[in-house]
């Protein structure tokens, strides 16, 4: 039984993988794999990966489901998979918290706790318990589903607007507009509101659904497009590598533009990484053609099936990646960085091929699924 489903754009299921990836090394401090990730070569991250694909993919499916059955069909598939998302996040939290809370204690490592933002859990074990069930109460690394769940809900009262792109891309810019320019966020139990915050991160969602749902034509004259592009990329290296490695060198300009060059801020999506990811995204469509020959080789294909079932992948590596963790803190030689990283992959594209079998089991003949939002 083949475990790649092949009536999808492989495009997305193959990045969709390798932010997966990114996430899982992202997450282990140690791992020298972590140098090699979208994080340090450009002002985004797997995170803007992760949300702008969510988008499209919703686009393409639930949008087709509107136009062949209408909104409240569509809605309630939305929501359906909000609360699978939910439900994951629930059961990922109980998780991860006695992971950490268990290897605080084994090895007297109270910084875990406090690192990772569960020490209220000890403190306050009932309240912390209530408050994560309303999303109030998100430790580190458990942040982005409850992102996911929210912007999943935004797009089910949106969708109808999909019919009118510029409507709902208006729309959503005032929204992350007005977030951006008084603060606006979600409360947080914990004080600070939510890290990612979904008034600003709603804004790449819909641009994902609306160029899925509406991609209109490829404009005439590509090259100002491909040049801004790389412009962008390149000021994004620079950045990295050049003026928050050495902030000295522009601490004779005027304030405004140091803060803003020195305050590129994640948890709001800063314009500069909202640029940066849109600017990879027209290179990489520019480059890789849909049926592009490397997406279904034996190299790309545990990238694709994981892309294609990234909840249970999503939540393995979280698991995984604390626990690479321990190991890499005990140990940081290279035998060992090359057994974290080899035992994870496995184990992490072990679970994508089990999800995958599951998923096809049974489905003989039936006309394949036109969207590629259930994974």
């Amino acid at each position: 039984m083949a475990l790649i489903r092949e009536n999808r754009d492989l495009r997305i299921d193959f990045f969709r993988g390798l932010a997966l990836w990114w996430i899982f090394t992202d997450h282990i401090p140690a791992d020298w794999l972590g140098n090699f990730s979208i994080r340090n070569f450009a002002l985004c991250d797997a995170t803007e990966i992760f949300v702008l694909l969510a988008g499209y993919a919703g686009g393409l499916a639930y949008g087709g489901t509107m136009r062949r059955q209408g909104w409240l069909y569509a809605a309630a598939d939305v929501v359906r998979r909000a609360w699978v998302l939910y439900i994951a996040h629930i059961f990922l939290f109980v998780i991860f918290a006695a992971q950490v809370g268990y290897s605080a204690n084994a090895l007297d490592r109270d910084d875990y706790l406090d690192e990772i933002h569960l020490d209220v859990l000890g403190d306050r074990p009932y309240r912390a318990l209530l408050e994560a069930l309303l999303l109030h109460f998100q430790p580190a690394y458990l942040n982005i589903l409850p992102l996911y769940v929210v912007l999943l809900l935004m797009f089910a009262v949106a969708m109808p607007l999909l019919r009118w792109p510029a409507v709902l891309g208006a729309l959503s810019f005032a929204v992350y507009a007005a977030a951006r320019l008084f603060g606006l966020n979600f409360p947080s139990w914990t004080g600070g509101g939510w890290f990612f915050n979904p008034l600003t991160w709603q804004l790449l969602f819909m641009m994902g659904a609306i160029l899925s749902f509406a991609p209109g034509e490829m404009p005439r004259r590509k090259w100002p497009f491909d040049v801004a592009s790389i412009v962008i990329v390149v000021f994004g290296l620079l950045m990295q590598w050049v003026v928050w490695v050495h902030p000295d060198l522009v601490e004779s300009w005027p304030d405004r533009l140091t803060q803003a060059l020195m305050s590129v801020d994640k948890e709001g999506l800063h314009p500069f990484r909202l640029l940066s990811i849109l600017a990879l995204t027209w290179l990489a469509a520019r480059l890789i053609p849909r049926h592009a020959r490397w997406l279904r080789s034996l190299w790309a294909a545990p990238f694709v099936v994981a892309g294609q079932h990234s909840l249970p992948v999503f939540c393995a590596g979280i698991f995984l990646s604390f626990l690479g963790r321990l190991a890499t803190e005990a140990d940081d030689g290279w035998k060992m960085q090359i057994g974290v990283n080899v035992v994870g992959a496995l184990a992490l594209w072990s679970v994508a091929a089990v999800a995958a079998w599951y998923s096809n089991k049974g489905r003989g003949a039936r006309p394949p699924s036109p969207g590629v939002a259930a994974s």
